[in-house]
């Protein structure tokens, strides 16, 4: 199945000159969404993970189901003031500006092999800013994962070497 047959492109969304490509079509499509959560089981199982994490909010969606059909942990990354306990924060700069993203400080322990988890990459700092909050944790980010990869903006780059995947991706 060629899952890229899923996947919507809406132009000039969130704004003019961006073309976003939309999982909700995926997302409703049963067959192929069972199809995308067996192909993204076996990319990320021969990583071990004890804990697998989803960026907010499409990343939810990914590592949720994830952790349930292999049998894991599943843990939010979420922006700042979202989450009730205490929480370990991590600042990190955007183009314009910085942003806060958090996990619960109990959500892992040290050791904890974690797989992050998020439905695209795209220039890759909030990816990259999660492992960095993870390792903060004192757990060990072993790979990380996506549905959708937007190779041109080079999103991989900034991972810092850490093992990344991604079932479709998109060069344009």
């Amino acid at each position: 199945m060629d899952l890229k047959d899923h996947i919507r492109s809406i132009p000039d969304f969130p704004k003019p000159g961006i073309l976003f490509y939309d999982i909700s079509t995926l997302l409703a499509h049963s067959d192929a969404w069972s199809v995308a959560m067996g192909r993204m089981a076996n990319m990320i199982s021969k990583y071990q993970p004890d804990v697998l994490a989803g960026i907010e909010s499409r990343g939810f969606l990914v590592a949720a189901p994830l952790a349930l059909k292999l049998g894991l942990g599943f843990t939010m990354v979420r922006k700042k003031n979202k989450l009730p306990g205490e929480t370990i924060s991590y600042e990190y700069d955007l183009e314009y500006g910085s942003d806060t993203i958090q996990i619960q400080n109990d959500c892992v322990k040290p050791g904890d092999r974690v797989v992050v988890l998020d439905d695209l990459l795209a220039t890759g700092g909030t990816m990259s800013a999660s492992q960095a909050l993870f390792e903060k944790a004192g757990a060990e980010v072993v790979a990380a994962a996506c549905i959708i990869e937007l190779t041109f903006l080079g999103g991989r780059e900034k991972l810092n070497g850490m093992p990344f995947e991604a079932l479709i991706s998109y060069d344009d």
